[in-house]
C-alpha cells in the first residue's frame, strides 16, 4: 500500500535522529493531493490483467500502450523504457548508493511502478516528504526538486521511465548528507 510521510526537516547536526512525521497517510486521495500543493503529481493506473510477473519490455509496453501514449502527449516525455532491478542485479548497490544520495535533475523525473516498490524523498522548503510507491503508481517530480530514492537492500521492482529527450536519467547532487537522517526503505 503507497504510504505518505511528512517530517519537519532538521538542520541541526546535534539532532542526527529523524523528527516524528507531521503527517503519515495510506489514503491515495490524501497522497496526492499533499504531493500535489508541493507540485508533484501522484496517480495511481490500472492493473492490467494479462501482464504476467517478471514480464519482458514488449510485453509492459504493450499492456500499458494507451496509459503510456495518454502520459506522454500530457507531460512532453518523447521516451520511455523500463528498469529492473532485483536482489541478484550485479550493480545493486552502486545504483542504491547513487539513487540515496539526494539531488536533482534539468528534467522532470517520471516514473511508473510495474513491480514492487520504492521510496521517493523530497525535500521541499522545510520539509521532508517519504512517499512509498509501490506497484501501479505514477509520480511525477519537476526538474529542480532536491530528492533521494531508496530501492532498499534487497531491491525488486521495475518501473517506466518518462524522458523529454535521449539525455536520460542525469542527477545534479546537491551535496547535502540530509537522507542520512530520515528512514529509509529497509
Amino acid at each position: 500500500m503507497s504510504r505518505l510521510s511528512i517530517f519537519p526537516e532538521r538542520s541541526d547536526a546535534a539532532r542526527p535522529l529523524s523528527p516524528l512525521p507531521l503527517l503519515v497517510s495510506n489514503d491515495p486521495a490524501i497522497i496526492r493531493s499533499e504531493l500535489d500543493r508541493r507540485g508533484i503529481r501522484f496517480d495511481q493506473w490500472p492493473k492490467p490483467l494479462h501482464l504476467s510477473p517478471g514480464a519482458g519490455d514488449a510485453e509492459i509496453l504493450a499492456a500499458y500502450g494507451t496509459a503510456i501514449t495518454r502520459l506522454q502527449r500530457e507531460s512532453g516525455c518523447r521516451i520511455v523504457d523500463t528498469m529492473r532491478i532485483t536482489p541478484e542485479h550485479p550493480e545493486r548497490e552502486e545504483r542504491r548508493k547513487q539513487f540515496l544520495a539526494e539531488h536533482c535533475h534539468h528534467n522532470d523525473e517520471v516514473r511508473f511502478f510495474v513491480e514492487g516498490q520504492g521510496l521517493f524523498c523530497f525535500h521541499i522548503d522545510q520539509e521532508v516528504l517519504l512517499t512509498l510507491c509501490e506497484h501501479g503508481d505514477l509520480i511525477s517530480i519537476p526538474a529542480g526538486t532536491r530528492h533521494w530514492f531508496d530501492m532498499g537492500p534487497r531491491p525488486a521492482f521495475c518501473v517506466l521511465r518518462f524522458f523529454r529527450d535521449n539525455e536520460g536519467w542525469v542527477p545534479h547532487y546537491t551535496g547535502d548528507p540530509i537522507a542520512a537522517r530520515f528512514p529509509g526503505l529497509d
